[in-house]
Formats: C-alpha cells, sequence, structure tokens
C-alpha cells in the first residue's frame, strides 16, 4: 500500500470550540470516521513556546479516553501540543479493527490534523498495536505532506506479526481469530474486530524501519515484557537506522510507561 493509493481524506464535522481540549472527527481516506483530541501545550514556564506536536498512538483495545493515555498525553504537553485518537473499533470511532493494517489511515487523518492546528512539525509515539502502526505509517507517508512525520517513537511494538511465542499474545489472537474472541473484544474489551484476515498481508514492522531513514526513529521497550520479548525491539533497532532504549523492569506499552520516562520520550522528541 502505497499513499497514492491511500488517497486523501478530509475533516468532517466542526470541533466544539473549547478553550481544553479540543475535540473533533475526522474522516479517513477510506471513510471511517475517527475521534480526536487536541491537548494544548502546556509548560510548567508560561514564557516557554513550541511548534511541535506529539500524536499518540494507543495499543489494541485502547482508546483516547483510557487513562493510561490520557497520562500519556499530559505528560507529553509539557514539551508540546498532543493530539490523541481512538484507532477505528475503538471508542468513539467508526470501523472495526483491522489490528494495525488500515490504522495507518487513521494516524495518517491525526498527523494532518496537527498540521492543520498550525503545528510545523509532527511526531509519533505509539505503543504495542500502536508502535507497529507509527513504523509503518513513518515508511509509507515518510515523503507524502503533509501526512509525514518529522520523528518516530516506537514503544512495546512487535517486529513480526503472527507471533505467539507467550500467553498473553495467544490469547490476543484467539480474541482476533475466533467468533467467540471477536465477542468478547466487543462486549468485554470495547474494540469492534473486523473478522476478514489481512488481504494482502501488510509490511511488517521490522521491514519498515529501513525505509523509514532519514526520520529520526527511536525504539523503547521493557525487558519484563511479557507480550513481545526484547528480540523483536533488538531486531527493529538492528533494521537501523534507530536509537534504542531497553527499559530495567518495564512491562509492556502505555500502561507500563511510567511518568520519568514519558519524560524522557518528550525530551527526546523535542530536539529537532
Amino acid at each position: 500500500m502505497t499513499p497514492e493509493e491511500e488517497g486523501a481524506f478530509h475533516i468532517v464535522d466542526v470541533p466544539s470550540l473549547t478553550p481544553r481540549p479540543l475535540r473533533a472527527m475526522l474522516r479517513t481516506s477510506d471513510g471511517v470516521r475517527i475521534e480526536a483530541v487536541h491537548t494544548p501545550f502546556a509548560p510548567p514556564h508560561t514564557a516557554s513556546v513550541t511548534d511541535t506536536a506529539v500524536v499518540v498512538a494507543h495499543g489494541f483495545t485502547g482508546s483516547v479516553h483510557r487513562p493510561a493515555v490520557r497520562r500519556a498525553a499530559r505528560a507529553f504537553a509539557r514539551r508540546a501540543g498532543v493530539v490523541t485518537f481512538s484507532f477505528r473499533g475503538h471508542g468513539g470511532s467508526g470501523g472495526r479493527s483491522t489490528v494495525g493494517d488500515r490504522e495507518v489511515l487513521d494516524l495518517a487523518a491525526a498527523v494532518r490534523w496537527a498540521r492543520e492546528l498550525g503545528y510545523a512539525r509532527v511526531a509519533t509515539v505509539g505503543f504495542s498495536m500502536g508502535g507497529s502502526v507509527v513504523l509503518r505509517h513513518a515508511a509509507l507517508f515518510k515523503d507524502a505532506a503533509p501526512e509525514h512525520t518529522d520523528a518516530v517513537v516506537a514503544v512495546s511494538a512487535p517486529a513480526r506479526w503472527y507471533y505467539r511465542g507467550t500467553a498473553p499474545m495467544r490469547r490476543v489472537h484467539w480474541v482476533i481469530t475466533r467468533p467467540a474472541g471477536r465477542l468478547v473484544g466487543r462486549y468485554g474489551l470495547r474494540t469492534r474486530i473486523h473478522h476478514r484476515d489481512w488481504d494482502p498481508v501488510p509490511m511488517p514492522p521490522v521491514e519498515a524501519v529501513p525505509l523509514i531513514a532519514p526520520t529520526p526513529l527511536l525504539i523503547v521497550h521493557g525487558d519484563r515484557d511479557t507480550y513481545f520479548p526484547v528480540d523483536h525491539p533488538r531486531a527493529l533497532a538492528a533494521a537501523g537506522p534507530a536509537e534504542l532504549w531497553l527499559e530495567e523492569g518495564m512491562g509492556h506499552a502505555e500502561n507500563a510507561a511510567g511518568d520519568a520516562l514519558l519524560a524522557r520520550i518528550a525530551d527526546w522528541l523535542s530536539v529537532p
């Protein structure tokens, strides 16, 4: 899939003009409505200014409303403006989850909205499934203004598809591939999952990484991640060029990312 094949998209529905946060419904190039929230820059020193926005891509079964996503938004807002959104099939967004495939279009919509809000520089941060999405988006949209990203951080991302080497990932595959699992996803996890298999299979994250340069790339992973062991981040970093942070004692994705780590990521993103 190329940016040309994916096409353009536009924003629909006028967002409510509240001081903060600013809420909108975006429409992707394939017609899916995506809920999004802009959290303005809230620096500790009122004299500070920024032209950077961070777009946050949550993990599978997350949404813009989840506490861990809101916590990440607050942390990043100390250094930049922040756009959070719910992937298709999650939260108040339409459509059904394709578990990392068409979600690149959701991210493209959010990145473009950030630029329409006036930000000159837009970085993307993705967690778990969102980590795989920011990697593929950075590769596919590298030369596609205004949907391109200026810096990328993938946290707890898989390197390859169909991984079943851990018990949590075997449970995830049951939820995705079985009718009973998709019912659990809809009513228990509030995630609507598409019943169709990938066709074609999207580019694996590890194959996207070499296509991202010269855009700066940071890979972050916990050494106690129960979903994806450390061979995943090492494979991503080796596909390079990328900076790798292996975090001692950290578990998986946004729920495991503490305030100190989020602040370090914000610092890394704030340096052009």
